[in-house]
C-alpha cells in the first residue's frame, strides 16, 4: 500500500480527532508545573566578597613565615569553620532551621547548613615573580549563604560567616608566625646546648693532647730537629771528653802518687841506664858523667825523705793535677751522659707526638667539624629566629597578607530560587510535548479509515456509499459532560492564574529584565 502525503486538512482532521489526547496531558503537566513552582519555598541568598591583599611591607625587607598559598589557607579555614561545633553554634545562636529540628538529627541539620554555604574563588592571570611565567592566582573569593529563611536571617548568617573567615585568617597567620618563632627558639636552645657540650669536649681533648695537636706538628718537628742536632753535638762532646779522659788515664798510669816513689823509680831507671852506658862508653863519657851526677842527687833526695814514704796521701804534684783533671772530666762525662739521656728522652717524646698527631688530628677535626656545623646551624637559626620575630610583629600588627571585606553581605531583595517562570515554561513545553506525543501515538496505532479514497486504495475496490455519523442521545450526554469538565478545568486554571498573577508577573518581569540585560 502506497503512503499518501498528508495535507493541512489531514492534520486538522487528526487535531479534531485527537484533541482530548492533545489537550488533557498538556493541561495536566502544565498545571502540575504551576503547582510545583508555587509549592517550592522561596530561597534567598546573600553573598560577601572578600579581597586577598598582599602585605604592605615589601617581601625583600620582611619575609613572612606564613608560606602557604591563599587557596590552601582558605581550605584550612573553611574546614575549621565548617566543623560541626562551629556550625551548630551558629544554628543555635541564630535559631536556624526551626522546621528541621523536630524531624531531623543534629548531624543532618549541620549537613544541610554545609550545603547551603558556598565558597567560590575569584582568580586572575598574573606573572609569577619567581619564574616570570604567566600563572593564575586567587585574588578574592565570595562567601555566600542560601536558605529558605527570612532575608534578614540569611544576611545575618552571611555576615557571621564572613566575620569568622576574617577572624580565623588573622588567628591562623598569627598562630603560624608564633609557632614558627617558638619552634626556632626551642631549636636554637637545643643547638646552643649541643654547641656547649662540643666546646667542652674540645677543651678536654686539647688538655689531654696539648702537645699532639695538629697546630703543634710543625713546632714538634722543629724541636725534634733541634734536639737531634743537640744530641749529635753532645755525642761529639762526650766522645771528646772520653778520649781526653782515656789519654789522661794512660798518662796517670805512668805516674806514681808519691813523689818519693817517683824518685826511686827514676833512680832505678837511671842505674839501669848507667849500667847500660858503662858497657858502651868509658867512664869519662859526658852521658855517663851526667847520669852518675843525677843518680847521686836522687840518692841524696831519697835519703833525705825517708818518713814520707808511708803517708796515705799522694804528694806528687803531677799526679795530683792529673787526677783532678780526670775527676773533672769524669764529672763532665756524667753530666753530658745525663744531658744526652734527657735529650734522647725528649726526642723520643717528640717522635711519639709526631707519630700520634695524625690520629689525634682525625679526632680533633671530627670535633672541629661538629662544632663548625653546629655553629653554622646556630648562626642560621639565629638569623631565622630574628626574621621570624619580625614576621610575627608583621602579622600581629596586621601588616602582612590579609583578607579585606570589600562587599559585605546585602539584604536579598528577591529569591535566588526557585525560578518559577523557568519551571512554568518547562512545564508548558513538556505538556505540549506530552500532548503531541500522546496524540501521535494514538493516531499511528489507530487502524481505522477516515477517508473513502484511503479505503478504496487499501481494499482495491471502489467505495459504493458513505454512511454519516449517527448522533444518539447518549452521545449528546457524553459531549455535554466533557464540555462541563472542560469548562470547570478552564475556570480552575483561570482562578489559579489569577491567584498566581501577582507572583508570576513579578517573577516574569524580573526574568525578562535579566534576559534583556544578558542579550543587551
Amino acid at each position: 500500500m502506497e503512503e499518501h502525503e498528508m495535507t493541512p486538512n489531514d492534520y486538522l482532521g487528526v487535531l479534531k480527532r485527537r484533541k482530548w489526547s492533545l489537550f488533557l496531558p498538556a493541561a495536566l503537566i502544565f498545571l502540575i508545573s504551576i503547582i510545583v513552582a508555587l509549592a517550592l519555598p522561596a530561597a534567598y541568598k546573600s553573598v560577601s566578597t572578600i579581597l586577598i591583599e598582599e602585605q604592605e611591607i615589601p617581601a625583600d625587607f620582611v619575609m613572612s613565615t606564613v608560606t602557604s598559598y591563599a587557596e590552601q589557607r582558605l581550605q584550612t579555614i573553611n574546614q575549621r569553620i565548617m566543623s560541626s561545633t562551629r556550625l551548630l553554634e551558629i544554628i543555635n545562636r541564630l535559631n536556624l532551621y526551626p522546621d528541621l529540628r523536630e524531624t531531623a538529627t543534629t548531624e543532618e541539620i549541620v549537613d544541610e547548613m554545609r550545603e547551603d554555604i558556598s565558597l567560590e574563588y575569584i582568580s586572575a592571570d598574573i606573572v609569577d615573580r619567581r619564574t616570570g611565567r604567566p600563572a593564575t592566582a586567587t585574588i578574592a573569593f565570595t562567601l555566600g549563604y542560601e536558605s529558605t529563611g527570612s532575608p534578614a536571617t540569611v544576611q545575618k548568617v552571611a555576615n557571621v560567616l564572613a566575620s569568622l573567615f576574617l577572624e580565623e585568617n588573622l588567628q591562623v597567620r598569627e598562630r603560624q608566625a608564633l609557632e614558627a618563632t617558638t619552634f626556632l627558639e626551642e631549636e636554637l636552645e637545643k643547638v646552643k646546648v649541643d654547641l656547649a657540650a662540643v666546646e667542652k669536649k674540645i677543651a678536654e681533648f686539647k688538655n689531654q693532647h696539648i702537645n699532639e695537636l695538629p697546630e703543634m706538628l710543625s713546632m714538634n718537628m722543629q724541636s725534634l730537629q733541634t734536639v737531634e742536632m743537640t744530641i749529635d753535638r753532645v755525642n761529639e762532646q762526650l766522645r771528646s771528653l772520653e778520649e781526653r779522659k782515656d789519654s789522661l788515664d794512660v798518662e796517670l798510669a805512668n805516674l806514681s802518687p808519691k813523689l818519693i816513689m817517683e824518685d826511686k823509680t827514676r833512680l832505678e831507671q837511671l842505674k839501669l841506664d848507667l849500667t847500660h852506658m858503662e858497657t858502651k862508653f868509658s867512664p869519662l863519657h859526658p852521658d855517663v858523667i851526667k847520669t852518675k851526677a843525677e843518680i847521686t842527687e836522687l840518692e841524696k833526695k831519697v835519703n833525705a825523705c825517708p818518713t814520707k814514704e808511708n803517708t796515705p796521701l799522694p804528694d806528687n804534684p803531677a799526679y795530683i793535677t792529673m787526677t783532678s783533671q780526670i775527676g773533672g772530666l769524669t764529672s763532665q762525662i756524667d753530666s753530658t751522659r745525663r744531658q744526652l739521656k734527657e735529650l734522647e728522652t725528649k726526642a723520643e717524646d717528640l717522635r711519639r707526638r709526631i707519630k700520634i698527631t695524625p690520629s689525634v688530628e682525625e679526632k680533633y677535626n671530627t670535633f672541629l667539624s661538629e662544632r663548625s656545623n653546629l655553629q653554622a646551624k646556630y648562626d642560621d637559626l639565629s638569623r631565622k629566629l630574628m626574621e621570624a620575630k619580625v614576621s610575627y610583629g608583621l602579622e600581629k600588627e596586621q601588616k602582612g597578607e590579609r583578607f579585606t571585606l570589600i562587599d559585605p553581605a546585602r539584604l536579598p531583595e528577591e529569591p535566588s530560587k526557585p525560578n518559577r517562570p523557568a519551571i512554568i515554561l518547562i512545564g508548558l513545553i513538556l505538556g505540549l510535548g506530552a500532548g503531541v506525543g500522546t496524540a501521535a501515538l494514538k493516531e499511528f496505532s489507530d487502524q481505522s479509515f477516515y477517508k473513502a479514497k484511503t479505503l478504496s486504495d487499501a481494499a482495491s475496490f471502489p467505495v459504493l456509499a458513505i454512511i454519516p455519523q449517527i448522533t444518539t442521545d447518549e452521545d449528546l450526554q457524553q459531549r455535554a459532560g466533557k464540555k462541563k469538565i472542560i469548562i470547570i478545568a478552564v475556570i480552575g486554571m483561570i482562578i489559579i492564574s489569577i491567584v498566581l498573577f501577582h507572583f508570576l508577573v513579578m517573577d516574569l518581569s524580573i526574568f525578562w529584565a535579566k534576559l534583556t540585560r544578558k542579550i543587551g
